[in-house]
C-alpha cells in the first residue's frame, strides 16, 4: 500500500493537529515510494529473491554456538555450518550478539507494550465515519497521556492494522500474550468515539512487551570473519516505523561493499567500512525512536497545548513536534543514499584515509594492483 499522508490527531475528539505528505511527496523528493507491507508478505518477498539468487535457506536450525576464528555455527542437532563469514542477523533475541560478547545480554525493558490487532475493512466499511480510514490510504495517528495508536490499511485495503502502544502491565517474565479486549476498551474508554468505533470491530488481540537493546561497542569480532546487523546490534522501539527500514539498509550496505570486493583478505577491511557507515546512523534512529514517546504520550498540559500549538499554526521546522514533517530529519531518513554512501567511503579507504574506529584497523594502506589497471 502506498499512504497519502500521515494524519496526527488528538486522542480524545480525533481533532487533526498535523498531516505530512507521503505520496507521492517521497517519489517526487526521494525517487521511491513510501510502502506499507504485511510482516508475513515481506518475508516471502525477501525469501523469495534469496532464493532465486541461490540462497540456501535450512530451517528449525537453533544456534548453539559460534567458532569466531575459524569460522563456524553449531546447530542442535545438525553439522556445523562453515563459511568465510557469519552475518549474525537473529533479531532482539540474539544469540549472535550474546556469543559476541561473551554474556548474557537479554533485550532491555522500556516500560512500554502494545496491543495489536487486526481489523477487516469490510467490516469498517458499515460505519460511515470509518470510511476514511480505509479509501484515503492514510497512516492515522491518535496521540495522548500515555499511550498513542497508529492504524493503516493493509492487503490491497482488505485489511486495517492497528498498534496501541501504552504503559506496560505485563509480567516481568512474560513478553507476549493474548489480551483481555475489554482491558484495552477500558483504557481506551475516553478516546475519540472514531476510533472506539474502530476498537469495537476488534475481535481478538495480543500484547507485546517493546524492548530494545543497549548500544554495542562493535558489531563485528576481530577476527574479521563476524558482524552482526539488524535488530541484533541495533533494536529500536517501533515509535518512527524504522526497525524493519534500518535493518534492510544494513544489508544493502554489505552487499554493495561485497560488490566491491578485490579478494578474501578484504573481509575484514569491508567490516569496518560497514560499521564505520552504520552505527552512527542507527544508533540516531535508537535513540530518536526513544524520544519521540515523549511527543507521542505527552501529558494534557501546559507541554502538549504548546505541542499542539506549534503543531497547528508553524511551518515545520528542525526539531518539529511531529518528527514525520521535521525538513531536516525526514531528508535524513528518506534521502538515505546507500550507493553513494559505501561509493564514497570505498573511495577514501582506497586512498588509505579511512578512519580507524571501534579497535579495529584497516590493513589496506594503498590501492591495489587490480584497482589501478
Amino acid at each position: 500500500m502506498k499512504p497519502v499522508d500521515i494524519t496526527i490527531r488528538r486522542y480524545h475528539d480525533g481533532k487533526i493537529l498535523s498531516v505530512t505528505d507521503i505520496f507521492p511527496h517521497t517519489i517526487d523528493h526521494y525517487g521511491a515510494p513510501y510502502l506499507q507491507i504485511h510482516r508475513a508478505d515481506y518475508h516471502r518477498v525477501l525469501t523469495k529473491a534469496a532464493r532465486d539468487l541461490g540462497v540456501q535457506i535450512q530451517l528449525d536450525s537453533a544456534v548453539t554456538d559460534i567458532d569466531f576464528e575459524t569460522p563456524a555455527v553449531r546447530i542442535a542437532g545438525k553439522p556445523d555450518v562453515y563459511a568465510d563469514l557469519i552475518i549474525g542477523a537473529d533479531g532482539l533475541k540474539s544469540v549472535c550478539r550474546e556469543k559476541l560478547l561473551g554474556r548474557p545480554d537479554p533485550p532491555r525493558l522500556t516500560g512500554q507494550m502494545a496491543y495489536r490487532a487486526v481489523i477487516s475493512t469490510h467490516d469498517m466499511l458499515k460505519h460511515p465515519e470509518l470510511a476514511e480510514l480505509v479509501n484515503e490510504h492514510r497512516m492515522t495517528y491518535w496521540t495522548g497521556p500515555d499511550a498513542h495508536v497508529v492504524g493503516y490499511p493493509l492487503k490491497r485495503g482488505g485489511m486495517y492494522n492497528a498498534v496501541l502502544a501504552r504503559t506496560d502491565n505485563l509480567p516481568e517474565m512474560v513478553h507476549t500474550m493474548k489480551a483481555d479486549l475489554q482491558e484495552m476498551h477500558d483504557f481506551f474508554s475516553k478516546w475519540d468515539p472514531k476510533f472506539r468505533t474502530l476498537l469495537s470491530l476488534v475481535k481478538e488481540t495480543s500484547k507485546w512487551k517493546l524492548q530494545n537493546s543497549d548500544e554495542m561497542e562493535s558489531w563485528s569480532h576481530p577476527s574479521g570473519k563476524f558482524v552482526l546487523m539488524g535488530d541484533a546490534c541495533h533494536a529500536t522501539l517501533p515509535y518512527m516505523a524504522q526497525g524493519a527500514a534500518i535493518a534492510v539498509e544494513d544489508g544493502a550496505v554489505l552487499g554493495a561493499l561485497f560488490e566491491k570486493i578485490e579478494n578474501k583478505e578484504q573481509l575484514r577491511d569491508i567490516l569496518v567500512i560497514y560499521e564505520t557507515i552504520r552505527k552512527q546512523r542507527t544508533s540516531k534512529v535508537v535513540k530518536r525512536s526513544t524520544v519521540a514517546q515523549t511527543f507521542f504520550h505527552m501529558p494534557d498540559g501546559e507541554r502538549q497545548r504548546e505541542r499542539d500549538r506549534q503543531m497547528l499554526e508553524e511551518e515545520p521546522f528542525e526539531g518539529f513536534p511531529n518528527h514525520w514533517s521535521d525538513p531536516v530529519l525526514q531528508q535524513w531518513l528518506f534521502g538515505y543514499a546507500v550507493e553513494e554512501e559505501v561509493d564514497k567511503a570505498w573511495k577514501t579507504y582506497k586512498a588509505g584515509r579511512f578512519p580507524l574506529t571501534f579497535g579495529h584497523h584497516l590493513s589496506v594502506g594503498k590501492p591495489t594492483a587490480s584497482a589501478e589497471e
